[in-house]
């Protein structure tokens, strides 16, 4: 409904209720407070009531909603979920409890804010531009649930303003801050300004079905210390399994930052090297290849779906096949474990806790990870931010700053758990799950976080299309780094790259 219309609604029920008080006003029945329904008008406020009804200034009325003040105001809130399909937690957080129960002390405070959920499961790039082109037209929601590497490529195109510019000072004295450990609240800030609030961070591990790993005679338990561990440990389920699929590393420009963040960045990692050192991006290296090369045995021996990996509904498919027992190996964040496979997700598997296990991801070998670490990991995290076109930033930064407060946070962990982006929910919320505990005490500690330059998304695409090239056969892994730097070069240009000459 139109801000006009409403306008207009507002007023002509004033008009009605001036008209009622003024004819009261003359009648010897003006003790009556009530219209027909029985509700107080606002003129009524200070006449008496029948006997047994309280007053407004009655000392013991203190549960009833004070009137709301100026015109209604309607927000909105976009998130990649929807009941019963993709993030189907959030959604229902959202709608059963994080809407009504802000609105509601929006009503306690005496002000008429309503908050629509606008739906989504669709794949995450889609997602992304749908955003990309809403914002470029000064359109979309006003609260937006959003990646955090997405965040440079969006500022860089002005889609993005910092919160002080577009709510004010107060932003910068929100309790929440206090709480959020520098690293994460990084995610999404941009030289030095703050763009949003994350909802969490995550790690990369290997997760696995034990009961798969042991119907082969592997065991249920299973903690690789080398690449050639995961590999031979896919050769033998390969040739005692024939009808499941070993092992799952994305590689499909379909399966989008998925392909670069728990596919091949946890591999390269494994080399010694980053995809930015802090000088330059890394090029056509030794350890690009021996990354590349990981993935030419995985794929060329069968021992991962090639095809899957090219699929538009490649990911969710992995999903599927990971949760029926088809996949018995796949790199994957947390993000499989709460959201993906709980009993209440999409793709649930009922007996979780006692199927599926999870081990740290191995260096090539050990010392020879990133910082001469045995293991790496890889991280990201989401959160939200503010439509630079909302006409309504105040609201929209108090419904923001809800879904980050350590009440609102608290909530979402019972029905998700999750590493949140707080402290002090993380302290009492995951304790009891052994997963998420692993991924806090684990893999933080030894994690990697995307570079934040704005040239970040061009370069993950460039990966996304090095690897599928790979996987699908029309490139050599030669070819597949040669033209990756090209890629890189057109990107970043020449001088910003290291490549195997220098």
């Amino acid at each position: 409904m139109s801000r006009r219309v409403l306008r207009l609604r507002w007023l002509s029920l004033l008009f009605v209720l001036l008209m009622v008080a003024a004819a009261c006003a003359g009648d010897d029945t003006s003790g009556e407070a009530a219209t027909e329904d029985g509700d107080a008008t606002p003129e009524d406020v200070g006449a008496g009531t029948e006997e047994g009804e309280a007053t407004p200034d009655d000392e013991d009325e203190t549960e009833a909603a004070a009137e709301p003040t100026g015109e209604p105001v309607t927000i909105s809130i976009a998130e990649n979920a929807v009941r019963g399909g993709k993030n189907a937690i959030m959604a229902d957080y959202l709608i059963d409890y994080a809407i009504p129960t802000f609105t509601e002390q929006m009503a306690a405070d005496g002000r008429d804010v309503t908050v629509e959920f606008t739906e989504s499961g669709i794949e995450d790039e889609d997602y992304k531009s749908r955003l990309a082109l809403d914002l470029s037209v000064g359109e979309g929601p006003d609260v937006i649930g959003f990646d955090s590497f997405w965040l440079s490529e969006f500022v860089a195109a002005g889609y993005l303003q910092p919160l002080t510019e577009l709510v004010g000072p107060e932003v910068d004295d929100w309790e929440g801050w206090e709480q959020i450990p520098e690293a994460v609240a990084g995610s999404l800030e941009l030289e030095g300004e703050r763009y949003g609030l994350p909802l969490g961070t995550d790690g990369r591990v290997l997760f696995y079905r034990s009961d798969v790993l042991a119907e082969a005679g592997l065991g249920e338990d299973f903690q690789p210390e080398s690449w050639e561990d995961i590999l031979e440990a896919a050769r033998t389920i390969a040739e005692e399994l024939p009808d499941v699929t070993p092992l799952q590393v994305n590689a499909g420009t379909s399966m989008g930052e998925a392909t670069t963040l728990q596919g091949f960045m946890p591999i390269l990692l494994g080399t010694g090297a980053q995809l930015h050192d802090g000088e330059a991006w890394i090029g056509d290296t030794p350890q690009l290849r021996q990354a590349l090369e990981f993935y030419d045995e995985v794929y060329s021996e069968g021992l991962g779906d090639a095809e899957l990996q090219v699929r538009a509904d490649g990911r969710d498919r992995s999903f599927q096949e990971f949760s029926e027992g088809g996949i018995a190996m796949l790199i994957e964040s947390d993000y499989l474990w709460r959201g993906v496979i709980a009993p209440e997700a999409l793709f649930p598997v009922e007996n979780r806790d006692e199927v599926v296990g999870w081990a740290k991801i191995p260096a090539m070998e050990p010392g020879a990870g990133i910082r001469g670490q045995d293991f790496v990991s890889a991280s990201g995290g989401t959160g939200r931010v503010l439509n630079p076109g909302t006409e309504h930033p105040q609201e929209a930064w108090e419904f923001l700053s809800f879904l980050g407060s350590e009440e609102a946070l608290t909530e979402f962990v019972e029905r998700e758990p999750r590493v949140t982006a707080r402290e002090d929910v993380n302290a009492t919320g995951i304790a009891d799950d052994p997963m998420l505990t692993f991924i806090a005490e684990e893999t933080l500690p030894i994690t990697w976080y995307r570079p934040g330059f704005e040239e970040y998304p061009q370069v993950s695409e460039a990966i996304q299309r090095m690897v599928e090239n790979l996987v699908a056969g029309r490139n050599s892994v030669e070819e597949a780094a040669q033209a990756f730097e090209a890629d890189l070069q057109g990107i970043v240009g020449e001088e910003n790259i290291r490549s195997e000459t220098g």
